[in-house]
This record gives structure tokens, sequence and C-alpha cells, in this order.
């Protein structure tokens, strides 16, 4: 029985895709469940797996066509693994009736071929009839011996490496050029809208970390012993947050044309880092959930945002956002809006600092917070005093537990 193969149901947000990647070609045998072809939209990479047991009769959207929601991407025959077989008297038929690189190799195997220099005959197919496919390419890649030439292996997920490595002889200007994913893309044509349409400031403050991190070297074995997750600073700055954007409301709300929207909850994106690009998972309704909830959830976004697996509901909506350039070295930044929303905060390095406390010179590891907002909705003093009110929170950190 024949099976249309559709692409995912897109939400309203998000207006059509591209077919990144064929990870099955027609004739290979597939179980039920497995990856067929990775689908991507300008906020993640969707995954369409095999209805059943079966194999595709033909592809008829290739690698980086654009699809609607619900198209038809390929024809699947359904019936168990055994039975696909016949489709490959064709493929061998083919193979052997043409010399080219069409009749040995699929369209992402010869993509991936062309791109990476490699000569399609030195490659040893695995495929129906010898078919080769894209994972025989990127084998024959990682078992290559070493060359001064040779491109380093693609990765598995990225349509477009941010930053391809080229291993080039000395004194070589070679250049490599490479499409803009469609996330990356979008990051950039956000960013510069909420640059253009925001007034945006930036104010900074700083907070002596010395307290949270007593209080977190105290209770992190019991901790996740009983939560069986770890305890970060991620949960500590979320809770400030929100209690903070309970007493500053402006900071919690959005712009949407002329009308200010103000929100009646809490639900804080965390910008997560994966090979794609920036990712901004929402935490909802956090004011209800404790630290151990914050840190089990942001621990499952940063994996799947790894693996490529956030849906895409996952990333929608958020009335406030905390960027962490700590992680990465960054000791002071000025982070850009995510819009409709009106403010974002920015965390950075902790650092030994020489600090005046009480008439004496004292060292405290010390961390610089900065808040980016849209001046059209918030004014100065709001805040100014919305960060203040997280540099308290954190330097008495009893007073989030007694909310206070």
């Amino acid at each position: 029985m024949s099976i249309e193969i559709k692409a995912p149901t897109f939400p309203e947000s998000v207006a059509d895709g591209t077919v990144a990647t064929w990870h099955k070609q027609p004739g290979e045998a597939i179980q039920r469940d497995e990856l067929i072809v990775d689908i991507e939209t300008d906020k993640v990479v969707l995954e369409v797996v095999a209805p059943a047991n079966g194999s595709l009769k033909n592809i008829l959207k290739e690698e980086g066509d654009v699809v609607l929601s619900d198209e038809v991407l390929a024809v699947f025959v359904e019936g168990d693994v055994a039975e696909a077989a016949p489709a490959a008297p064709a493929a061998e038929e083919a193979a052997a009736s043409e010399s080219s690189d069409d009749a040995i190799a699929g369209p992402a195997a010869r993509k991936l071929a062309d791109e990476k220099g490699i000569n399609l005959a030195d490659v040893k197919g695995t495929g129906k009839g010898g078919r080769i496919t894209k994972e025989d390419v990127q084998n024959h890649l990682k078992s290559a011996p070493a060359a001064p030439a040779a491109p380093a292996p693609a990765a598995p997920k990225a349509a477009a490496p941010a930053a391809p490595a080229l291993n080039l002889p000395a004194g070589e200007r070679i250049e490599k050029r490479v499409p803009m994913t469609r996330l990356r893309a979008t990051i950039a044509r956000r960013l510069v809208e909420a640059q253009q349409n925001a007034a945006m400031l930036t104010t900074y403050n700083e907070v002596n970390m010395k307290p949270v991190m007593e209080l977190r070297a105290k209770y992190k074995d019991r901790f996740e012993k009983a939560h069986g997750v770890k305890l970060g600073f991620m949960s500590f700055f979320t809770k400030a947050a929100t209690e903070a954007l309970k007493r500053f409301p402006a900071v919690n709300a959005s712009i949407d044309g002329n009308d200010m929207v103000y929100h009646g909850y809490q639900d804080i994106g965390v910008a997560v880092s994966s090979d794609r690009g920036l990712v901004v998972p929402v935490l909802r309704d956090t004011d209800g959930m404790g630290l151990a909830e914050i840190e089990s959830t942001i621990a499952d976004f940063g994996k799947r945002a790894r693996d490529g697996k956030l849906g895409i509901e996952e990333m929608q909506g958020g009335t406030f956002t905390i960027s962490n350039g700590g992680i990465f070295g960054s000791l002071m930044s000025t982070p850009i809006l995510n819009p409709p929303q009106t403010a974002i905060m920015g965390m950075h390095k902790i650092q030994e600092r020489p600090m005046a406390v009480d008439g004496e010179v004292v060292i405290l590891p010390m961390m610089y917070l900065a808040l980016s907002y849209d001046h059209r909705m918030i004014d100065g003093k709001e805040a100014v005093q919305f960060l203040v009110t997280i540099k308290e929170l954190l330097e008495d950190p009893a007073r989030l537990l007694l909310d206070i």
C-alpha cells in the first residue's frame, strides 16, 4: 500500500520549511519510526519518520526545496523490510545501464561529495544495488587518510556550518561559500528589526555572587540527591527575575502596534546556544516553579537544542528573556531585544574583583548584569529599579524563599 509522506503541520507563525536532509533513498529498507527526512524551518528542524515498515518509492521534494505545511514530500510503500526488496532490481538495472553519478548515488550523497571534493568512484556504496548513500560519503571522509587539503567531516545535523573548517596548506587563499540556514537568516532579520523598530537602551549593574555561591556550595549535593538535577545559577536568576517582573509590570509587557499589552503571568525565555544558532525556549509560569523544576527544564531544553529536537511551540510566546553570555567568558555585553518583548537581561562571567566593603578592600566574585529595554514602554527609572531589585534578591537569596 502506498502512503504519502507529508511535511509536518506548521503553526501559524511558520510559513514554510526547507528540505534539509534525506536520510533514506528510494528502494532502501526502512523500519517503522525510523528517521526519513529533516525539514528545517526558521525556528527548528522537524523530523519526519516512517509510518510503517517499508521503503520510499520516489522522492518528490529534493534537498533545498521549499515546502508548505502538509505538502507531499515522497511516496512510501508499506510492507515488511523483506517485501521492500523488489525495489532493489530496479536500482541494480539503473546502476548497470548508466555510468553517471546519478545512477550510483542519491542526491544527498552527490551534494555532499561535491561539497567535499570526493570522487564517487572511490566511495563504497552500501545501499540497494551498491547505491551510494550520504552516510557512505561521510564514512569515506572519516576513513580517508589525512591530507593537507581535506575538509573536515560535515556536521550531521547542520545544513550549513557557521564556520566551515578548510584545513588549507600554508599560503593558500581559499574561500568557501555556504548558504545561510533559515534559522540563521531569521535570527539576523529579527535582530536588525529589533534595533530599527525599538528605542533600545541598556542599563548596567553588578551583583555580588558570593551569597548565592555559598548557598549553592552548601546544599548542591543534597539538592542533586533529592531532585536528581544539579543546582546551577540560572534558577536563582530566573526566580529573581520573576519577582522583579511582578513588581515592575512594564518590563514584563509587550508592544502590539499602538497597544501596550500587560501580562499577568511570567513566561521567561532562556537563550540556549546550539550548533545551528541561538534558540530561546520558554519557561511557562515561572512564578509557580521551584528551583528544581527550573533547573531540570533548562537542562532538558539544552539537551534537546543540541539534538535539534525542540518543538516550535516551546519557543513561542515569552514575556521576558534571559541570556547568559558568561558561559562563553563574556565579561560585559549589550543584549538585543527579542520582539515583541520589551526587555532582555544579560548575565556575564563571574569575575573576582577588589571591592570596597565597609571601608575595606575585599576580593569578591562579581557579575555584571545588563538590561536592554524598549524606552517606548519602559522609563529609565523602572529599568534601573528592576535591575537593582534583582541585585538585592541575589545578594540576599533568603528573600527569594521568604518572598520579601
